[in-house]
């Protein structure tokens, strides 16, 4: 199939990746769009690998208020040098992952972080459910497994689907930023507030309350 320059154009505005990239991606792929993605995208987490070792000390800290103070957030994503930094497309990366850490609140960044207790904690819980379920032993163990994957997409936020586009996770997200700036990128830490957690409420009954102000309550 003849691969054309608006295909070109159209993968380069998906993938950013560049032109010459896009091209190769789109002759190996025989011009399926989908599956250049798919190539670039594997391309590409081997570019990403190479930079992992690199000290990424630059960034910036990007805040986001929802619902009119119901949620806040405090996110840090770092970069290379200062340059990388300031560009509009760094500080939208880090504007749409406070977002995400607003809408979707995960527990920790990656999945290496959650912690040990709290990952056998669960899938205790996974197997006891699965037992209850009446599913046999011998297949319990990959169920548990492929709940946990679950869980990890629930709790850590490289591994959630990016409430933006659903189609690919943040760490894709960061990746395919990583790819575009020649920089390694990665969200350091986060912390997210909402209006109220962790009080205890009071309960209370509106007539008793009015009975006790006015001296009739029995």
């Amino acid at each position: 199939m003849e691969v054309t320059a608006a295909m070109v154009k159209e993968l380069r505005e998906r993938t950013q990746a560049g032109m010459m990239d896009c091209k190769k991606a789109l002759v190996a792929s025989d011009g399926n769009m989908d599956k250049a993605v798919e190539y670039l995208r594997e391309k590409g987490l081997a570019a990403v690998a190479k930079k992992a070792g690199r000290v990424a000390s630059e960034g910036m800290v990007d805040s986001y208020i929802h619902m009119g103070g119901k949620i806040g957030v405090l996110v840090e994503v770092n970069c290379e040098t200062d340059f990388v930094a300031k560009t509009d497309k760094f500080k939208e990366l880090c504007h749409d992952v406070a977002l995400q850490i607003a809408a979707a609140n995960p527990l920790y960044v990656t999945k290496e972080e959650v912690p040990a207790e709290a990952l056998e904690k669960e899938k205790e819980i996974l197997r006891a459910q699965a037992l209850n379920e009446g599913k046999p032993e011998k297949i319990v163990e990959r169920m548990v497994e492929g709940r946990i994957a679950k869980y990890y997409k629930e709790v850590c936020l490289l591994e959630q689907d990016f409430v933006k586009n659903p189609d690919i996770t943040v760490g894709t997200l960061v990746n395919e930023c990583t790819l575009a700036s020649g920089e390694k990128i990665s969200i350091r830490r986060f912390v997210r507030f909402e209006r109220g957690e962790g009080i205890e409420k009071k309960e209370s009954n509106l007539a008793d309350e009015i009975a006790e102000m006015t001296g009739k309550k029995e």
